[in-house]
């Protein structure tokens, strides 16, 4: 544990969408993305399927019947991305919808597009 803490980037509209979940579900994620920024692993993240070795993470969260979802990555030494909030509406049991996985993937490669331009400019 350290006392060092990673910054938060917010892609797209994940802030907006995490600030329209219910206050209880902001609550536990906000503790779990702080965990996150000092470098632990939050009891309530899951490897997220199909981002092999890319350190992307869901936080999963139910409250009143419903399941919300927060995905981020850890893979750049310094920042926590937060990819994308929402809550899972799908009919088709515990998986992601695909619609989602493809928005999550989008974002992920801008922020590895983001990262590797910075690594120029650092050089």
């Amino acid at each position: 544990m350290s006392d060092s803490r990673r910054e938060i980037r917010w892609v797209g509209s994940s802030l907006e969408d995490l600030r329209r979940l219910p206050e209880e579900v902001r609550r536990e994620v906000g503790l779990a993305l702080f965990q996150a920024q000092r470098g632990e692993k939050p009891a309530s993240a899951k490897p997220m399927e199909g981002f092999k070795g890319a350190k992307v993470l869901k936080i999963v969260e139910d409250h009143d019947g419903n399941t919300y979802r927060v995905v981020y990555t850890v893979k750049f030494q310094e920042v926590v991305y937060v990819l994308h909030c929402f809550q899972k509406k799908s009919k088709s049991g515990i998986a992601t919808p695909k619609r989602d996985v493809e928005l999550i993937r989008a974002r992920f490669r801008s922020v590895q597009q983001i990262e590797s331009e910075q690594k120029k400019w650092q050089k």
